[in-house]
């Protein structure tokens, strides 16, 4: 009862949430339209239901959710038509059959089940195409040279054609969570991992946008996103380094995006000024999540544990970071 609650509740914050983005550009909609309202919601509520395999905390699970449902990849595809952010939706779904399958004699089930969401991509591309059905353009790509929009993903959704990467303060959350999968050597992640990544990049494949496999490994993180905050919730004396780590590589990242902000009136003629305070605001959040680590740092230095101080912190950050992003890349894209 207590992990339906649980459930219920995360489903009924991601719902909220999506209304509240979405219900400026309502009176705009079509019938089809409506699925960028529920898509978000499935997407993210299936990988809180994904995350709990691995994640002890609500909040952990919950912006584990919130990180792939409204973040910038599954957020950027109802640009092109709803139902690309469907099958984006249900990608985290049909890992759970894997994820959950039984241990001992029939563990080896987990193998097929672990390429159901590659299945679903295929077939649903090749009947969408049967039908004169075109979800995404067949030729879209991630670009060799877009990918420095990996460090701002939101400020750069108008100039990329798809948004890939994550926000600014999960990034923290994604290299402790990383870490973690490396010292457990949880050598299936990395594997479907770099499948899906590597699928991305591939030439098309029987009309399978190339851009549509990048859900796979974004599961993937968003999944190390849940952990990693778990971790970073209950750090310890002996993790201090790794909270100065975190810092650092924040930090870097909002210098990096200053500099581009500054060189982007020359760059982007016409648009500079708006591309600088996106530029801004996202080193801003850079700041902001390099400020949580600190502050951590110094409770776990001082051995003080005070778990709700830790998650008040990290939880505020991240908020205010998916909150801002979000609202963002909707606007820009309807």
């Amino acid at each position: 009862m207590q992990r339906a609650g649980k459930l219920i509740c995360a489903l009924g914050i991601y719902s909220a949430f999506s209304a509240y983005l979405f219900y400026p550009h309502i009176e705009e909609f079509r019938v089809a339209d409506y699925l960028l309202i529920v898509n978000p919601i499935i997407g993210a509520t299936g990988c809180f239901i994904l995350s709990r395999r691995w994640t002890t905390g609500f909040a952990a699970s919950l912006f584990a959710g919130a990180v792939y449902g409204f973040g910038p990849l599954a957020l950027s595809l109802g640009r092109f038509h709803p139902t690309a952010g469907s099958i984006a939706a249900a990608i985290p779904w049909l890992f759970l059959p894997a994820v959950f399958a039984p241990y001992g004699k029939t563990r080896w089930t987990r193998i097929p089940f672990a390429a159901l969401p590659f299945a679903a991509i295929f077939c649903f591309f090749v009947l969408a195409n049967a039908i004169g059905l075109y979800p995404l353009p067949t030729q879209l790509k991630i670009q060799a040279d877009e990918l420095y929009s990996l460090l701002a993903p939101a400020a750069l959704v108008n100039k990329a054609d798809v948004s890939v990467g994550f926000y600014h303060v999960p990034v923290a959350s994604l290299i402790i969570g990383a870490a973690m999968v490396f010292k457990a050597k949880r050598y299936s992640m990395m594997v479907v991992f770099a499948a899906g990544l590597g699928l991305c990049f591939c030439p098309v494949i029987f009309g399978v946008s190339a851009v549509m496999w990048l859900t796979v490994p974004t599961v993937c993180c968003s999944v190390l996103i849940g952990e990693g905050t778990d971790g970073l919730i209950h750090a310890g004396y002996n993790d201090r380094k790794w909270l100065l780590a975190n810092a650092v590589v924040l930090l870097s990242a909002g210098a990096a995006i200053l500099i581009m902000g500054t060189k982007s009136t020359y760059v982007i003629a016409g648009l500079g000024a708006e591309y600088t305070r996106q530029f801004i605001e996202a080193a801003r959040m850079y700041i902001l999540g390099a400020i949580a680590m600190v502050a951590i740092f110094f409770l776990a230095k001082g051995k003080t544990r005070l778990l709700w101080i830790r998650l008040g912190i990290l939880c505020s950050a991240l908020a205010v970071d998916i909150f801002l992003g979000a609202r963002y890349i909707v606007d820009s894209i309807l």
